[in-house]
């Protein structure tokens, strides 16, 4: 029945269908715009209620692109350059279609973004050249995470920002660089390709890196729409992060983005 009033009825029309009788349609996914009873189960222990069946999204996504519409200055029109790294498949075609966005996206498999790029060391941006950088769920996977976030600092302008997401899966951040057996990895941080569980003083790494840290979690960002964009409330946390104003840089450096 389902494939019969997707090939009878346009989108548009079904999606004005499904905004007229809310109550019904339970789930909204922000990023596609797509209304649901329920969302997809995900995860290799299934988590009820987290993949959007139409843009592919999970629970992480739809908090950050509310996060960057409500917190931040991405949408005003200005021009930027982002950073995206390893660009997520329902985010990246969205940021790089804003107007007035110089958008690249870097991954160390050139297969899935355009520029190939090791974030621990990118001698190829230039110092100072980003307004934005945004990298969610990738800093575990890297060895040498404070020198990325030094490179995220050392390429972002004075006045720019960077919105950092990692799983808090620890009371501390433990990390063990001796282990490097798949299965270990797996039992000691949870992913057979993580190389540390990080706790709540991630924040204390994203400082040392040279960056003012403000953190938010899923119910300040979304408030009372966070069930119908069915993201809980552990999801998170968001890391805000400005590069820290020097004296030499002047307190006209940095920008007022709305975070």
């Amino acid at each position: 029945m389902k494939a019969v009033v997707r090939r009878l009825v346009p989108l548009a029309v079904r999606t004005q269908i499904k905004k007229a009788v809310p109550a019904y349609w339970k789930c909204h996914c922000p990023i596609c715009d797509h209304y649901d009873v329920e969302f997809k189960s995900f995860g290799l222990i299934p988590r009820q209620n987290a993949r959007c069946p139409s843009c592919g999204a999970l629970e992480r996504h739809r908090l950050v692109w509310m996060f960057l519409r409500t917190q931040t200055d991405l949408f005003d029109g200005r021009p930027k350059r982002m950073l995206h790294v390893a660009p997520e498949p329902s985010l990246w075609p969205r940021l790089a279609a804003i107007p007035n966005i110089d958008y690249m996206s870097a991954d160390l498999n050139k297969s899935y973004a355009t520029t190939q790029l090791d974030i621990t060391n990118m001698p190829g941006v230039a110092s100072g050249s980003m307004d934005v950088v945004y990298c969610s769920h990738v800093l575990e996977h890297v060895s040498d995470d404070r020198m990325a976030m030094r490179e995220f600092a050392r390429v972002l302008k004075p006045s720019g920002w960077a919105v950092l997401l990692v799983p808090i899966w620890a009371e501390h951040t433990f990390e063990d660089p001796s282990v490097t057996d798949p299965k270990e990895r797996e039992r000691l941080f949870g992913q057979d390709d993580h190389v540390r569980r990080y706790g709540p003083d991630f924040a204390d790494r994203v400082n040392e890196a040279g960056f003012d840290v403000r953190i938010y979690d899923a119910e300040e960002v979304l408030g009372e729409h966070r069930h119908r964009y069915a993201v809980p409330a552990h999801e998170g946390p968001v890391y805000f992060c400005r590069p820290r104003v020097t004296a030499q840089d002047g307190p006209s450096a940095r920008s007022s983005p709305r975070a």
